[in-house]
Order: C-alpha cells, then sequence, then structure tokens
C-alpha cells in the first residue's frame, strides 16, 4: 500500500487520538526508517526513545526469533526462564531486589503508585495515601498515571480523578517541604522531564529529596521509563547523581521495541505485594522478556553504552554551536541521547520542515525540540542531523526577519 491508502484507511478505522506525521512507515534498519515510497529518513525520535538498538539489530532479532518457536505466552500462572532471567538481570545492575513486569511505562507506574498506596496503607494506616509529583511531569495515559502527571492538558475531559495526587513544581526542594503532609506517602518524579520539555533534575535537589524521603519516611520513586535502560549514558539515570530511589519504573527502551513495563522496588517495599493484590495477563511473558534481556547484554557486553555516552556528548556539543548561530534557541539541555533544544518560536513548522528534509524529530511543550536517536546513533548521523537543522534554522530566521 501506498502512504495515502494507509493514511487513509487508518483515517477510517483508527480512532483520532494521535497527531501523527505524514509519514507511513513500513521498514527500517540501523537509525534509518523507510516509508510506503522507499524513501529514506533519519530517526531521531527512535520510536520515542524506544528503538535503543535502532531498526534490525541482528542479535536482537535473533533472539525474537527463537523465542517465537519455542514459546510466546503462557500467562503468569506458570514460571517462564525468561521472566526469572530478566527479574535477576535488572535487580543486579541497579538498587533493586525485586520487580513487577508489565506491558508499558503506564503500567509500571500504575504498579508503583498501588506498591506506594499499600505500602504505605501497612506501615502508617489509611489515611497516608497522597503521592507528589512534578508540575510538566509525565507518567501515562490510565486515570492514575494522567492523574499523577502535573499537565492540565491531558486530564481534561476525564474528570473525576483519581483522588490523592498533589503537584508542585520541580527543581524546588522548598515547594515540595512545604507540601509534605501527614498523609504523603511517596513522592514520585522523572529524573529529567522528557514529555516536560527535557529539564534535568539537579543534583543537590535529588540528593536532598532523598535525604527528605528517608528522614520523613516517605517513600521515593523515579520514574525512568524514558531515562532508563542507557539513555542518559548509564544504565538508569539515578546511577548519576549518587542517590537509590525506593522503586523504579521503566518502559520503552528496555524490550528495544518489543511492549514490556517492570517496577523495581526494595524487598522492604516488594513485599507488601503478595498474592493477588496485583497482576497482569501479559506481563513478563517470554516473547517480551527474551528481547529485554538481548538489550541489557548488548549494553554491557559491547561498546554500545559506552558509545551512547561518547555520542551524546557529542550531539550536546553541537546543539551548542546552534545555539551560538541562531538567537531563537533559548536553551540547551539534556544528558546523553536524551537532548532538548528551547526555542522562542513554535516548534512544529521546525519538525515539519525536518521531516521534508528526511530527518524525524520530535517537539513538546510548544517549544522545545526534542532528540532520542538510537543509541547507535554514529557521529555521521548526528552530523547530517546538525546540517538539516542548521538549514532549517537559517529560513526560519529568513523568514522571521523577511517575513
Amino acid at each position: 500500500m501506498l502512504t495515502e491508502e494507509i493514511q487513509e484507511l487508518t483515517n477510517r478505522y483508527v480512532m483520532n487520538t494521535y497527531d501523527r506525521l505524514p509519514l507511513s512507515i513500513v521498514r527500517g534498519q540501523g537509525c534509518q526508517v523507510y516509508d510506503a515510497e522507499g524513501r529514506a529518513y533519519l530517526d531521531c525520535v527512535g520510536g520515542i526513545a524506544v528503538n535503543a538498538l535502532g531498526y534490525g539489530h541482528p542479535d536482537l532479532i535473533a533472539s525474537i526469533k527463537r523465542q517465537i518457536r519455542q514459546l510466546i505466552h503462557t500467562s503468569n500462572l506458570f514460571y517462564t526462564e525468561p521472566q526469572a532471567k530478566l527479574a535477576r538481570e535488572l535487580a543486579e545492575q541497579s538498587f533493586a531486589d525485586k520487580v513487577f513486569f508489565a506491558n508499558s511505562g503506564a503500567e509500571a507506574n500504575e504498579a508503583a503508585i498501588k506498591l506506594a498506596r499499600k505500602y504505605s496503607h501497612q506501615h502508617f494506616g489509611p489515611d497516608r495515601s497522597e503521592i507528589l509529583t512534578m508540575v510538566n511531569s509525565f507518567h501515562g495515559r490510565t486515570l492514575a498515571t494522567l492523574t499523577a502527571t502535573g499537565q492540565t492538558k491531558v486530564q481534561l475531559g476525564f474528570e473525576p480523578l483519581v483522588p490523592g495526587f498533589k503537584y508542585v513544581p520541580f527543581n524546588d526542594l522548598q515547594a515540595l517541604e512545604a507540601n509534605i503532609s501527614e498523609h504523603t506517602a511517596a513522592i514520585m518524579l522523572e529524573p529529567i522531564l522528557g514529555e516536560g520539555g527535557v529539564v534535568v533534575a539537579d543534583a543537590d535537589y535529588l540528593k536532598a529529596v532523598r535525604n527528605l524521603c528517608t528522614a520523613r519516611n516517605i517513600l521515593l520513586i523515579f520514574d525512568e521509563i524514558q531515562t532508563g535502560m542507557g539513555r542518559t549514558g548509564t544504565l538508569f539515570a539515578y546511577q548519576q547523581f549518587g542517590i537509590q530511589p525506593d522503586i523504579m519504573t521503566l518502559g520503552k527502551g528496555l524490550g528495544g521495541g518489543m511492549p514490556i513495563g517492570a517496577c523495581l522496588a526494595t524487598d522492604e517495599v516488594a513485599k507488601v505485594f503478595t498474592y493477588g493484590t496485583h497482576g497482569s495477563t501479559f506481563g513478563g511473558n517470554p516473547l517480551a522478556c527474551t528481547a529485554a534481556l538481548q538489550v541489557i547484554r548488548i549494553l554491557l557486553e559491547g561498546e554500545e553504552l559506552k558509545r551512547s555516552q561518547e555520542r551524546g556528548a557529542y550531539l550536546q556539543k553541537m546543539l551548542f554551536t546552534l545555539k551560538e548561530n541562531f538567537p531563537i534557541i533559548k536553551e540547551v539541555r539534556g544528558r546523553g541521547l536524551l537532548q532538548g533544544l528551547e526555542l522562542s518560536v513554535d516548534g512544529k513548522p521546525i519538525v515539519m520542515d525536518c521531516l521534508a528534509r528526511r530527518v524525524i524529530i520530535n517537539c513538546t511543550m510548544g517549544n522545545v525540540l526534542r532528540f532520542t536517536p538510537p543509541l547507535i546513533i554514529t557521529q555521521t548521523e548526528i552530523d547530517s542531523l546538525i546540517t538539516i537543522l542548521s538549514n532549517v534554522l537559517t529560513k526560519q530566521a529568513l523568514t522571521t526577519t523577511h517575513p
């Protein structure tokens, strides 16, 4: 089918919940994707930080093929080797002792919310259930996680929302302390606000939050759905800040394209989840777990994690070079291969102009260009991105000067 036919069929039968780009992707290889007409595009979105190893990674494909032939699904009525091994790997590579598997990041956050409330109810009683989250955070689209999300625009029309959430400004310790009460069970935050504009948490702020939670017996939840799995240069972003959460959620890049989410916790917290308190039919199925295991092995046993650090530093350096040349760039921010350019103008025309030049980028918060390419992106491909961006921004500057 051609792009126009695919779009027409989609518009006719699929609910209209996405502002899609006028592009129908049919295959991918490395950091390149191809549309229905065979045109190649440099993908600097990577499935929104999902395709950590790009497209068509041979080792990932081989492991998935082997597992498909052997076993795709059994449900959690039974034990499976891939799930057990993935849980062990995640625990050994992190602060955690136990893992709950889900199908997505939103479901992992649902598990974290339930776990925190269950823990607090068991230890402090039912009046301690409130969770503090950050203004401009994003935690998912389920009813509880969109309530946890500190953005009114995703909540409108879905009221009444789930009670027991309160929002505080990000990176503002004083505001956080002022909102803690005897009802506070947990603080939930992203080390970097992804959908919220690629805003990085201050190291001193995170350390102070950790100390505050410890002193007040409040659980600290890190949503690392976007920052996890090497995205920021380490396997998990929290490892760069010298602290540990009590609960952490993963998704997106964990499966390298296969849908999977995970909620990790210390044993002290995890043990309040007992038989029947939570569950998922598809969560941790053998196919998704096999893919996630392979992703971790490739990141840790090969050179991909190290190379992603180098490429992230290079990308940020080149973005700063752009900032020196284009006044409409207000700020460059991010870590590793999660980078953002805050503009003084609307970002969508720039996204569309880049697309016309065969480069896929993303815009969030209306004016922040977000870059989440596969971790395998090369320096040459980064140079291509910067060249295209420079051309587009030059055109934008000329249009602004000479309307």
